[in-house]
């Protein structure tokens, strides 16, 4: 029995000096032997040997864990530094070249509003690239028009009425365009509506109205079409916001409050299909226009035209497709305006609003 603790003795001292693997090993042995012993009798003494071989072995392993544990934090360190120059330098490489847009041939893209303005436009330039285009709108007479403007061109076109904010509509006329065009790839969620007054001045029918269509049907329509997109594992959706859904602008409280709520919409999706496991490769663009010439805002103003004029909406739609196809996640309309919000967030509040001011535009209420 005494050979046993001294061997045991023996060994844990040579775990203690130098953590030796083969000692270590051999400790395990040793206790296994000694515990043997107790469980037929032996002394106080090998119970309190095995012990210290336990702890010995527990510190030396706690150190390496630690050590292990450093080497990875320091190496994921690298890697992040990595990685994100690498994608400064490809921001960079991408602004100064453009980047390589993807074709749209044969594609089905479904545009909402295309009975006027910026959805007109789309629905012209996407068919012009050879797309399959969708048109809906709740003005009738007006879709029909753009739908014979184009058909009369060669192009492929089909037009639906329906009311975006209403669920039920939006998710039966979504199989009946899975029937009878096919899975639509590209999304275009371009339907809105602006009315400019001071938040007083609305009431609560107008405010829910404002939401139903500027939000709630981005859900209704990303609920009837994103499924079939994540199955093909291919699709894009693009969302107009507007710059008054990155900064907040007088006349326009329960409109910036939509818009800002598209952004956060497009930005959380994209997080939530970026993260996931299977490897989702649906694309989302963000659009940020300020002012686009289409009727919607009805006293708009700007002391720079040079820097913030009304953009035609021809202009808006080519800027649009061209930040589809390039796969860029925001754009704004025009490209500065994002860039300088950046600025200015960084600014004290005070200065911010000093230099806001300075600009001077924004819109006026259509009441006065």
């Amino acid at each position: 029995m005494y050979d046993k603790e001294e061997n045991v003795s023996s060994i844990v001292q040579g775990c203690e000096e130098d953590f030796n693997p083969e000692h270590c090993w051999s400790a395990r042995a040793a206790v296994s032997m000694v515990l043997s012993s107790n469980s037929n009798g032996s002394s106080t003494g090998s119970t309190i040997g095995a012990n210290c071989v336990r702890n010995n072995l527990d510190s030396g392993g706690s150190m390496f864990l630690k050590v292990y544990s450093i080497t990875i934090l320091l190496l994921d360190l690298l890697s992040l530094i990595v990685k994100v120059i690498f994608a400064i330098l490809e921001s960079i490489f991408q602004t100064f070249t453009g980047g390589a847009e993807k074709s749209v041939v044969n594609e089905i893209v479904l545009v909402t509003g295309t009975g006027h303005g910026i959805g007109k436009e789309l629905a012209h330039q996407y068919a012009s690239l050879g797309a399959i285009v969708v048109c809906w709108d709740i003005n009738q007479e007006q879709n029909d028009e753009t739908v014979q403007e184009l058909r009369k061109i060669g192009c492929k076109a089909y037009g639906y009425k329906c009311d975006v904010a209403d669920r039920d509509s939006v998710l039966a006329l979504a199989l009946k365009v899975k029937e009878e065009v096919g899975d639509v790839t590209i999304l275009v969620n371009n339907a809105g509506i602006m009315p400019c007054h001071p938040l007083l001045q609305h009431n609560h029918q107008e405010i829910r109205k404002i939401f139903d269509i500027n939000v709630l049907a981005h859900f209704w329509m990303l609920e009837a079409f994103l499924p079939s997109m994540i199955q093909n594992n291919r699709g894009h959706v693009v969302a107009l916001s507007s710059m008054a859904g990155v900064m907040g602008l007088r006349n326009l409280v329960p409109y910036c409050a939509s818009k800002y709520a598209v952004r956060g919409l497009m930005d959380a999706l994209n997080e939530e299909l970026r993260e996931d496991a299977r490897q989702i490769e649906v694309k989302f663009t963000s659009i940020f226009p300020f002012i686009v010439d289409t009727g919607l805002c009805k006293k708009p103003y700007t002391r720079f035209p040079f820097l913030l004029n009304f953009v035609p909406a021809k202009k808006a739609a080519k800027a649009i497709i061209t930040a589809q196809r390039r796969n860029y996640s925001e754009v704004s309309i025009p490209g500065i305006l994002l860039h300088l919000n950046s600025v200015l967030r960084l600014l004290p509040l005070k200065a911010a609003q000093h230099l806001k001011d300075f600009i001077d535009s924004g819109v006026d209420s259509d009441t006065t």
